[in-house]
């Protein structure tokens, strides 16, 4: 009877969802910008219509063939999460994850965040579903090791996938399977508005300073045909903290902070920098938000054939796009 509620409640929430969305006729001249600038008045939300149609960038990356019918995305300030009828106190199967790290994974967050909420719809999605228990640890750095090492828990999220088809010794290739992306994020730089840094292809970036923070992963700027910081194409700053690039930059120290869009957007706001600095156009890189299970544990390969399955069943359907949408919707609410 629990799973029925669930099924009718949801079924009349995308219902009501599906009322609000918008499809938009790509025409020529169209451009992501342009078109997040039409119906959300702020073409800095361009990466919403990008989550919303990576089927239908035809390999670009941020350009829609013309013709091309595209999803505009509804985006509500507030939105229930969904039921999860089989996250289970004491449940044999166990995941680990952690707070703080919104809008992925946080408690303050309806559904304890985007990322939470399509682990749980995959695992409902996957064959034979099972109940399952998530637990959280605030202190990211004994997840992989020696939590998920030790087979303490079966599953652990989100963690990036490093280069390892290049990097094969990668402590996190060596010893994790990862699950197919659960979502695929923007990398920006971020820059003063009033600087002249133009980013529309890699030699754009010889001599620039780029602020990371320490700890952070910089595979992105040494993959195959970059290696940007061993050539000494770029000088890369690791300073302590997000906060300590952004006042790197304003002191004009450096010249970008390279970090994701939800990340960068954060500080941005909380800062007191809007309308002083803003992301340029071009993603410096795409990276995946990944499942990781040890290659140690027992029946790892079954678990991520499994949870593989429910995110590609979720991901045919339109619930994958519903909460997706929903939480950018509550992320832009919150810096508004």
């Amino acid at each position: 009877m629990r799973v029925l509620s669930f099924l009718i409640a949801y079924f009349f929430c995308s219902a009501a969802w599906a009322d609000r969305e918008k499809t938009h006729i790509v025409s020529a001249g169209d451009t992501i910008f342009t078109i997040a600038e039409q119906y959300y008045r702020d073409h800095q939300k361009w990466t919403v219509i990008y989550y919303g149609n990576q089927d239908k960038l035809g390999g670009a990356l941020l350009q829609f063939p013309e013709g091309a019918e595209i999803n505009i995305p509804y985006l509500p300030s507030d939105q229930a999460a969904d039921a999860t009828p089989l996250r289970q106190v004491d449940a044999e199967m166990k995941l680990l994850t952690g707070s703080n790290y919104a809008p992925f994974t946080d408690h303050n967050w309806s559904g304890d965040g985007m990322i939470t909420e399509i682990v749980n719809a995959a695992l409902e999605n996957s064959p034979y579903p099972v109940p399952y228990e998530i637990r959280w640890d605030d202190d990211w750095s004994t997840h992989l090791f020696p939590q998920l090492d030790s087979k303490e828990f079966d599953m652990g999220f989100p963690w990036f996938r490093p280069n390892c088809e290049e990097d094969r010794l990668n402590q996190r290739c060596e010893n994790f399977h990862f699950s197919e992306p659960l979502v695929e994020l923007l990398i920006l730089l971020f820059t003063r508005k009033d600087a002249s840094f133009q980013f529309e292809t890699d030699s754009d970036i010889t001599g620039k300073r780029l602020c990371r923070p320490k700890g952070y992963f910089t595979y992105d700027l040494e993959r195959k045909g970059r290696d940007w910081i061993n050539q000494g194409i770029i000088t890369l700053v690791q300073a302590n903290s997000p906060d300590a690039c952004f006042d790197l930059l304003m002191k004009g120290d450096i010249d970008a902070v390279a970090v994701n869009e939800f990340l960068g957007w954060t500080k941005v706001s909380s800062l007191g920098l809007k309308g002083v600095v803003e992301p340029l156009r071009r993603p410096l890189s795409i990276e995946g938000l990944h499942v990781v299970i040890s290659k140690k544990h027992w029946r790892g390969t079954t678990h991520l054939y499994r949870f593989n399955s429910g995110l590609e069943e979720l991901k045919k359907s339109k619930r994958y796009d519903d909460i997706v949408s929903r939480r950018l919707g509550l992320f832009w609410a919150q810096l508004e």
